[in-house]
């Protein structure tokens, strides 16, 4: 049986739930060896004994630089390389305009942008020929939605920077994307409606009625796309936006 990612080295970052343990999950079953990182030690250790010794969990936080440094020292160290980057590491929440903050303005474009920079950036030595780095979007960087603005805003910018960092590499056979789901069943969603499973069920519910297929995604959905964005079934796809959103901002 031939394995999509047989013998290659990837990296998943903010990797502990949600779209990037699926996607962890994905790239094993392809015959990856995935190195994850996250900031909660617990969480990491629940991945690690679940996954086995095919994964490597690290705790990192990508929004500090020393942290990055040492995951790549590790990596170098022990793999030599990197196949595929998914900076998939992120976070939001909303405010309105008119009560918008600095810190919530530092603390978004700081996890989705500046983390997402230096994440690829310090990468980009240990990279080997073909290498796929897959940006972590949102079908929010197209659409207008109430109150959240800024992370909208960080998601444009990410859509942006994979078009220019193409013409920054263009030559080295590296490949940059960006996968842009809309509403997937994840914690980072249903922390948005609170611990009440009504409230949680009735924004669902809400979400359902907005995207023309009629659901909303599972992150193993998501998954999937990471994994033909990572592999050489997208050979001559490169700085392109791919929106897993059920069509939602299609229309």
């Amino acid at each position: 049986m031939t394995y999509k990612l047989d013998g290659k080295i990837a990296l998943i970052t903010g990797a502990t739930s949600g779209i990037g343990l699926a996607t962890a999950r994905t790239f094993l079953a392809e015959g990856a060896h995935v190195y994850i990182t996250g900031r909660n030690k617990a969480a990491l250790k629940t991945v690690q004994d679940e996954l086995g010794s095919s994964v490597t969990c690290i705790e990192v936080d990508s929004t500090h630089g020393p942290d990055l440094d040492r995951l790549y020292r590790q990596i170098e160290a022990e793999a030599g390389g990197l196949d595929v980057v998914f900076a998939n590491a992120g976070g939001g929440s909303m405010l309105p305009l008119g009560q918008i903050t600095e810190e919530h303005v530092d603390q978004i474009f700081g996890q989705n942008v500046k983390s997402l920079i230096f994440t690829v950036q310090k990468a980009l030595p240990l990279l080997r020929k073909g290498a796929s780095i897959i940006l972590a979007g949102s079908s929010a960087s197209i659409e207008g939605t109430a109150a959240f603005s800024v992370y909208s805003a960080s998601k444009a910018a990410v859509r942006n920077l994979a078009r220019s960092w193409v013409l920054d590499l263009k030559g080295t056979g590296t490949r940059v994307n960006v996968l842009s789901p809309g509403p997937i069943r994840t914690p980072f969603l249903l922390d948005f409606a609170g611990d009440d499973p009504a409230h949680q069920q009735a924004m669902l519910d809400y979400l359902n009625t907005r995207i023309p297929l009629g659901r909303i995604g599972e992150p193993e959905e998501i998954a999937k796309v990471a994994l033909f964005l990572a592999s050489t079934d997208s050979s001559f796809v490169n700085g392109t936006e791919l929106f897993a959103d059920g069509g939602q901002a299609q229309v």
